[in-house]
């Protein structure tokens, strides 16, 4: 895992799933960025069998209010939004790590860690 670990650095990450997305996507979604009370971030969070596993972490912006209700539905938005993009994402992934064949991926059930970070889990396979 040490490998994947120094592969999907904080720096990989970012170039990943580039801050700028949140904005996108809030713009996207309500006309205005600013109407967004969560940044997104994407980390790395494991290998397990034929998976790596990663997390979209939704950071509470100050001054907004990361309820839960508003964070459930997220994986099946996520799942279909052009500005996310998850296919694309984990095709990505799948080349920085090496793996060649047909990319699947799977969110998980939104995780709330915190009142300010609440976490879907991204699961990225290469067959």
């Amino acid at each position: 895992m040490a490998k994947y670990d120094e592969l999907f650095d904080g720096q990989c990450m970012e170039t990943l799933f580039p801050p700028q997305r949140t904005e996108d996507f809030f713009d996207a979604l309500f006309g205005d960025a600013e109407e967004g009370s969560y940044d997104i971030a994407l980390a790395f969070s494991g290998e397990r069998d034929e998976a790596l596993d990663f997390e979209f972490q939704l950071r509470q912006r100050p001054g907004k209010c990361l309820v839960c209700s508003l964070t459930y539905g997220l994986p099946k938005v996520f799942s279909r939004h052009p500005v996310i993009n998850v296919q694309g994402l984990a095709e990505k992934i799948a080349a920085l790590a090496g793996k060649q064949g047909q990319v699947s991926w799977k969110l998980g059930m939104t995780d709330e860690r915190t009142d300010g970070l609440h976490v879907i889990p991204l699961s990225v396979e290469v067959a």
